[in-house]
């Protein structure tokens, strides 16, 4: 069977509907990070999504690729608020990525929707990018839902990155759906949600139903790599077990609960937000052993230097109470370390 490819809305972007996302590279060594990105290019990725705010991502990417540039589709991002910055980072990527093009650049996750004449000059800089040939397409990412329909409807971005997956509300369905009526490319981040979600089949199966969706995988390890090689010419069929797994999965997370995005951070407490809001989540979804380390155990006791001052709440894309979700999740923690509940 061939690998089902996918064309990012109007853009000339096609690749095969299984693309690399590099933010977990940034935790692996300089040589495993470009060992593995070059066996998912040999094994037919064309698409890699990387960041500045990635570390050292877009170096490897750069270290991985460059000798192959025409044959693969680059992504990468800024988180940059001003037209000096936007510069600057382009710049910076394209040096690390060791071309002189990027394929998409990307407003990264920003609170409002760039347009023409809106006083902050970023979307200017983006169309002068464009017309120096640094950039091929303009896109944008977010976790917000009214920015990103706005974007969408906006007309000026080719390409939407947004958290998908079989975790998805009837929003996020919608909104995948506008992107198609709008020919805005559709690139799902998440589709893990962030590891909530274990069995990579499923994940699959769900966005393999969606053909203007391109999922980027963040995969750190070549086992985790094996698997979606795998499915490229054997695609797991959304039936049976797989939607039974679905469904058990949908119920047991609906409502609110802490996807990981991590934009809550930093905390003047230093309380690892991103992962202690959803600690009973983990606990039960993955090895609980590693959760319950001493490490980790210290890390979950900073829950109580809390001093609500909610800058986690008011950064929150999906409006948490998280100083109340820390809680609940501690109250939990302590009652699997003394053994009072299973996981």
């Amino acid at each position: 069977m061939n690998m089902k490819q996918i064309t990012l809305g109007s853009t000339n972007i096609t690749s095969p509907k299984n693309a690399l996302g590099c933010l977990p590279l940034q935790r692996d060594s300089k040589q495993d990070a470009i060992t593995l990105i070059r066996r998912a290019y040999k094994a037919g990725f064309t698409f890699f999504d990387t960041a500045r705010l990635y570390s050292d991502s877009e170096e490897k990417v750069g270290e991985a690729l460059h000798d192959v540039r025409q044959n693969v589709y680059i992504a990468t991002k800024t988180m940059s608020t001003d037209v000096e910055g936007f510069w600057k980072d382009l710049n910076t990527s394209l040096s690390l990525l060791q071309t002189d093009y990027i394929d998409i650049y990307q407003f990264h996750n920003p609170s409002f929707c760039p347009k023409p004449q809106d006083g902050s000059g970023l979307y200017e800089a983006m169309c002068e990018a464009k017309a120096q040939g640094k950039i091929k397409h303009i896109g944008i990412t977010n976790h917000r839902l009214s920015v990103a329909i706005e974007a969408v409807e906006s007309g000026l971005y080719e390409t939407l990155q947004f958290p998908f997956s079989y975790l998805a509300s009837q929003k996020e369905i919608e909104l995948v759906n506008l992107c198609k009526k709008h020919n805005v490319g559709f690139i799902a981040m998440k589709a893990l949600s962030g590891g909530l979600i274990t069995n990579a089949a499923a994940a699959y199966a769900f966005l393999d139903q969606y053909d203007n969706v391109l999922p980027i995988w963040g995969i750190q390890r070549e086992s985790e790599l094996d698997e979606f090689i795998a499915f490229q010419t054997n695609p797991p069929a959304l039936s049976g077990e797989l939607a039974q797994l679905i469904n058990k999965d949908q119920k047991e997370l609906s409502g609110s609960f802490c996807r990981g995005c991590g934009y809550c951070m930093p905390c003047p407490q230093n309380i690892e937000i991103n992962n202690c809001a959803r600690m009973s989540l983990m606990l039960r979804r993955a090895p609980a052993a590693s959760w319950l380390s001493e490490s980790w155990q210290k890390k979950m006791q900073l829950i109580e230097t809390c001093i609500h001052c909610n800058k986690c709440s008011s950064r929150c894309p999906y409006s948490l109470d998280t100083p109340s979700l820390l809680a609940e999740n501690y109250a939990d923690y302590k009652e699997v370390l003394a053994g009072r509940r299973s996981v």
